[in-house]
């Protein structure tokens, strides 16, 4: 299922904050993403539905093995681009926010065909 970067984002921020602090909850992922409590919440509604992650009695939010996998996936070809524009002298606020989108707009295919001959020519 193809969730769009906007999803995709709020299960990376999980995957970012549960690295960070012990419970992740709407209002940590507000604060880190710089959105809306309440369109956080609506994100969290549709990616609980879909299994993607489950929120407990306490508020919490915690990825499904699903949206784990997808969030470490975005979130390994965020650094993986990250990396590469600031190698190659992309000022960091810059390398941050194309490495941003860049995460979500390429094919696995291309994606590994660019890290294989990255990799390569190093």
């Amino acid at each position: 299922m193809e969730l769009g970067e906007s999803l995709e984002d709020y299960l990376e921020s999980i995957l970012v904050l549960s690295e960070k602090i012990d419970h992740v909850r709407s209002v940590d992922v507000a604060s880190y993403l710089g959105f809306s409590k309440p369109s956080v919440s609506h994100a969290v509604k549709l990616l609980e539905k879909d299994g993607y992650l489950h929120l407990d009695e306490n508020k919490f939010l915690y990825l499904t093995d699903a949206g784990n996998r997808i969030a470490t996936e975005t979130y390994r070809r965020h650094r993986f681009f990250r990396e590469m524009l600031e190698e190659i002298g992309v000022p960091k606020t810059i390398a941050e926010n194309d490495a941003c989108r860049m995460e979500h707009v390429i094919s696995q295919e291309t994606f590994d065909a660019i890290q294989n001959y990255y990799e390569n020519k190093k």
